[in-house]
């Protein structure tokens, strides 16, 4: 495994801030920039060295730090071919399948659809690190701002399918609401009622709940579990495909 070392700090009211470092080489990437002020703090806090900005999609509360940073350090900035328009001083435009390097670290970018339509994710195999940005949060998922539910569910089965030992990296700090919701689908749930335990203690002391691990999603997100028939059972489709209980758990939170 190449050594990576990974900084996450709150950005904004509720943005989690991501830095990714190659030991080797030092180059370092910012996973979005959500806060221009908190990526240079972290920063300094750690005395690394910004070479890269990997984006996740265009909303502003993940790109407005770029045009600061960029002028600062002169990072490169990659992010959604698709979304470029809207994503200020993009160096180069990346897709499904296309590679990203970070000194001698290698992300995979997976196109994820669903909160906007250009969405991509970065996928470190060998760091089993995911950089999902707004569409997979712990125990939660992105809103659907552009895409249906069928490209979500689409997209969340695709990143269901990564190894168990996948560290999580979301864009926002929503653990604990999530949780909240996640009960009130899944209330048997014997793993989930453990985890919101430790979640409302942890956000208790002030700590950031990012990352999780990808096997614990599957096991407690109820966005990843509408195949499960308890979850069918709770948006009363039973017997229904996993894509309309998706869509009904996915209606149901925002009214929550």
């Amino acid at each position: 495994m190449v050594p990576a070392d990974i900084h996450v700090f709150p950005c904004r009211s509720d943005n989690i801030g991501v830095l990714v470092r190659d030991a080797a080489s030092g180059a370092c990437a910012a996973i979005d920039a959500p806060e221009e002020a908190a990526v240079r703090r972290a920063l300094a806090e750690t005395g690394w060295r910004l070479t890269h900005i990997l984006v996740t999609h265009k909303h502003p509360d993940h790109v407005e730090g770029i045009p600061g940073l960029k002028r600062e350090t002169g990072a490169t900035v990659i992010g959604p071919a698709a979304e470029a328009a809207a994503i200020p001083d993009i160096d180069r435009r990346v897709a499904e399948g296309d590679v990203v390097e970070v000194g001698a670290l290698r992300g995979e970018v997976i196109a994820t659809p669903g909160h906007t339509l250009g969405h991509i994710a970065y996928w470190f195999a060998r760091e089993r690190a995911l950089f999902a940005g707004d569409t997979l949060f712990a125990l939660g998922c992105g809103r659907l701002f552009e895409g249906t539910p069928a490209d979500m569910w689409a997209t969340l089965e695709k990143l269901a399918a990564l190894p168990d030992d996948t560290r999580l990296y979301c864009g926002h700090e929503y653990t604990l609401a999530n949780a909240h919701f996640a009960l009130a689908a899944d209330p048997d749930n014997a793993a989930l009622a453990k985890r919101a335990a430790d979640i409302e203690a942890r956000r208790a002391r002030g700590e950031l709940t990012v990352p999780s691990l990808l096997g614990e999603e599957k096991a407690t997100n109820p966005f990843l579990r509408a195949r499960e028939q308890a979850l069918a059972a709770a948006v009363n489709l039973a017997g229904r495909p996993a894509a309309e209980v998706f869509a009904a758990l996915r209606a149901w939170k925002d009214r929550f």
